[in-house]
């Protein structure tokens, strides 16, 4: 590869090991949080709901009050899995014939929607979904926490309070978005300085932090008052006031109604594995799709790694789901199993938890692009999704643009029993990048028994671009040579922005042993620990590389 970067830089993260508690998440604050919770006598689902709103304070560009997700959890002493689908919904009083189509071709060659005049669809208050995450916490929180939610909302409060620390990978995510935040005056604020993108300073007792003042009162309004205050109470009645002022359709009617929903997971089998993942409007369907296929593969599964036959059927089984779930896609007349793509680059956390009972959760979390809809609201210092841009803005198809319908997605929370018992929590950020991750960290683990650490250090594909199949230039010269004869083949570095895979996050847990681990290339992501669990050496019980 001809670029600026060494070949003989090497990145290694080990996996964390222990009998206790872990937290694995995108950002390292985060996961401290979760362990902290489960520290202190605290559920699985009391960690999920600490490391979710710390996650928001974190990195609010990814995920927050403002976005939605879904989790899949597992309930170790039932044995029942179950998932809670707090997804995103268009507005009811959302007009498509506010988004005429410019004529100008394609919004992006991965994002095939017409383009829309003035992107409205994608940035600013008429591209603001109802958001989710609230309530879906509050579900999770109902049904299974043993700690007060004010308890858990606190952590997120004293980092708002604290400021959001700019260093540089700070500096480039803010730098990616900031033509358009600074279109409205709530974005510019909280996010750059003198209309310019944050930098971070030089010297080694200096540092710079974004005042969160704003958002630090709303988490702790919402830990005080309770979570249904977000969608009937004073917060509720802000945030529709701010964006229907603004021009959107978001009202607080919209925001009163909507409710998670809790769902059986849809069940695949793999292989004499049970994997459990998101129905419906998910990626979950294809990921099926994709591992029905990988289970016909005489190569998948032989030998301590993947080799070449076994690569060339990872692309194969992706690019034909992938070419599936682009057939018909949308929530209507029952097609609802296949996601739409984005258009602007991905901005999704996810994190995975296990606690010492052995229950498990995986949470994904977004807000659909980079910094949503670049709109942040005055009153509350919410950034806001921009989940209008998940639908067509051409009238007639399966996932046409219109009022009061839900988003589709592209991710893929999953937790996995393999046939020995062991049991895997993972799932990831980066929009269609989501599945092939998931789907080749899966088959890692269960056909070839490697521990996390192994399987997070053994280099990836992505097939999720049409034909062209993106190869990691780690990956042994025969196995490219092998990709490279077969498809439209590209490489890419494993590098930490802009990230050219997607950022897996992961939990595992065997003989009561459990394991946590995080996308090697992200500097913030880490698997914690809860703190007085005793540190184990070695692997989880699968096979180390």
């Amino acid at each position: 590869m001809h670029d600026n970067f060494s070949n003989s830089q090497v990145i290694r993260k080990p996996a964390q090991v222990s009998a206790a508690g872990i937290v694995a998440a995108q950002h390292v604050q985060a996961a401290e949080v979760g362990a902290r919770v489960l520290g202190a006598g605290g559920d699985c689902v009391d960690a999920v709901v600490a490391t979710s709103f710390a996650l928001g304070a974190l990195e609010p560009w990814m995920s927050g009050m403002g976005g939605g997700g879904a989790m899949v959890l597992y309930r170790a002493r039932e044995r029942r899995f179950e998932v809670i689908d707090f997804g995103m919904r268009s507005p009811m009083g959302l007009k498509p014939e506010d988004f005429p189509l410019t004529g100008q071709g394609a919004a992006s060659d991965l994002f095939p929607w017409p383009r829309v005049k003035d992107d409205r669809n994608i940035h600013g208050p008429a591209s603001i979904a109802v958001p989710g995450l609230v309530a879906g916490m509050e579900m999770a929180h109902r049904r299974h926490a043993k700690l007060p939610w004010r308890d858990l909302l606190a952590p997120a409060v004293a980092l708002a309070k604290q400021g959001l620390l700019v260093d540089g990978v700070t500096t480039a995510i803010i730098a990616s978005g900031a033509a358009d935040l600074r279109r409205y005056p709530g974005s510019t604020q909280a996010f750059l300085i003198d209309g310019l993108p944050p930098s971070a300073m030089w010297g080694i007792r200096s540092e710079v932090r974004l005042p969160q003042a704003a958002l630090a009162a709303t988490l702790a309004a919402v830990g005080e008052r309770g979570p249904r205050d977000f969608y009937t109470g004073e917060i509720a009645a802000g945030m529709a006031a701010d964006i229907r002022q603004a021009g959107g359709y978001l009202a607080a009617e919209d925001l009163a109604a909507y409710r998670a929903v809790l769902r059986e997971p849809l069940a695949i089998a793999y292989r004499g594995a049970r994997v459990m993942a998101t129905p419906e409007l998910t990626a979950g369907p294809t990921l099926a799709h994709a591992l029905r296929l990988l289970a016909q593969s005489n190569a998948v599964g032989k030998g301590d790694a993947p080799d070449a036959a076994a690569y060339i059927d990872y692309a194969l089984a992706l690019q034909a789901a992938y070419r599936e779930r682009l057939k018909g896609m949308g929530d209507a007349d029952g097609r609802r199993a296949l996601g739409a793509e984005h258009l602007a680059p991905a901005c999704t956390t996810h994190f995975s938890v296990v606690d010492a009972e052995g229950n498990m959760a995986a949470v994904t979390q977004t807000l659909l692009s980079i910094f949503g809809s670049k709109f942040t609201l005055p009153s509350s210092g919410i950034l806001m999704n921009n989940g209008v841009m998940w639908f067509d803005p051409v009238a007639g198809g399966p996932n046409a643009l219109g009022p009061g319908r839900r988003c589709l997605t592209n991710y893929t929370p999953v937790i996995a029993e393999g046939p020995d018992g062991r049991m895997l929590a993972v799932g990831a950020s980066g929009g269609r990048r989501i599945l092939p991750a998931v789907m080749q960290l899966l088959s890692l683990t269960l056909d070839y028994g490697m521990d996390l650490d192994a399987a997070f250090h053994t280099p990836r594909i992505d097939a999720s671009e049409g034909e062209v199949v993106i190869g990691d230039v780690r990956l042994p010269a025969a196995i490219r040579a092998a990709l490279h004869d077969r498809f439209d083949y590209a490489e890419a570095r494993l590098q930490t922005t802009p990230m050219k895979f997607a950022c897996p996050s992961a939990v595992a847990r065997a003989a009561g042993i459990n394991s946590g681990a995080t996308e090697i290339a992200q500097p913030w992501a880490d698997a914690v620990a809860q703190p007085g669990g005793a540190e184990l050496q070695g692997t989880d019980g699968g096979k180390s590389r």
